[in-house]
């Protein structure tokens, strides 16, 4: 097997598994940076470029809601399949963690609650109720109204979105769902490397700025045509992506020496979970292009 890679000098290069394995660890992380963190998705995001102007019309933002909350519902089977495909014990916990906090359970920070928050500001900084971002659902307790689904419908309601504009399959367009259908069958793969490339591209990605270019966006939005618009959702991932980068940097390093891990099952999975990334975005963009609206 053999794995195309851009050069230090930005070339394109062939790299054998040989080669990959004869690598160290300072120089893998350098490609893997070089293959997943230089992708044009997550270096230039266009359409999050645009929406952080925050020049978006109402119909631009519906369209925007439904095909994100189709990707944030659909999200789900793949991290089951995370779960259920885990390699180990403690694979295993992590992916439950994820999956748990989707559906409700509220992270128990430190054995107590978050605390509620004070000010105008308090949408921004996420539901005051469910706003901890660290913790373990070890002790954590389920509300129905901490799904991040729910979240999504506070977000869709003062747009005219209930129920049944939101988060079904039928509603995704081609790309988003090709995006979906991606991370089912790359991040929620049997193959733990390819899994591990997968999770370690969608992380790093979901850290480089694109919440935030989401979040101001929508501050702006808010301050100008819809005052009671819910931010709570995106204010929150924004925040607890951060921590994520680097906890896939720990585990990256915990997996180089592992036996079963295939250095170019990593990259490859890796990769092509970006390209189901791009083709989500750039979908987006080519309808906003297109005056696809909602």
């Amino acid at each position: 097997m053999t794995v195309l890679a851009t050069g230090t000098e930005g070339k394109a290069m062939t790299y054998s598994v040989q080669d990959l394995n004869q690598m160290d660890y300072e120089r893998f992380t350098k490609l893997v940076e070089r293959e997943f963190l230089q992708h044009p998705i997550v270096v230039s995001n266009r359409f999050t470029q645009w929406f952080a102007s925050g020049d978006v019309t109402i119909p631009q933002l519906r369209h925007f809601a439904i095909q994100f909350s189709v990707f944030s519902n659909l999200f789900l089977i793949a991290q089951l399949k995370k779960m259920l495909n885990a390699d180990s014990l403690e694979s295993m916990h992590q992916a439950k963690e994820i999956l748990a906090n989707e559906l409700g359970v509220i992270f128990n920070h430190k054995g107590k609650a978050a605390p509620a928050q004070s000010g105008d500001n308090t949408d921004q900084e996420g539901d005051p109720e469910f706003v901890s971002t660290e913790g373990t659902i070890e002790g954590g307790t389920f509300r129905f109204g901490a799904a991040h689904f729910e979240w999504l419908l506070k977000f869709g309601k003062p747009l005219g979105l209930g129920f049944d504009d939101l988060g079904k399959r039928r509603h995704g367009t081609a790309s988003t769902l090709f995006f979906c259908d991606e991370l089912s069958r790359l991040y929620g793969s049997e193959d733990a490397s390819i899994a591990a490339g997968a999770s370690f591209a969608i992380e790093n990605w979901a850290a480089a700025g694109f919440w935030q270019e989401l979040e101001d966006g929508l501050l702006k939005i808010r301050k100008t045509q819809v005052p009671d618009l819910s931010l709570a959702f995106f204010a929150w991932h924004n925040r607890l992506e951060a921590q994520h980068a680097a906890h896939t940097q720990e585990e990256l390093k915990e997996i180089f020496e592992d036996p079963r891990f295939d250095r170019a099952k990593f990259l490859a999975g890796g990769k092509e979970m970006l390209e189901g990334l791009a083709a989500f975005w750039n979908g987006l963009e080519a309808d906003r292009l297109n005056g696809v609206v909602a």
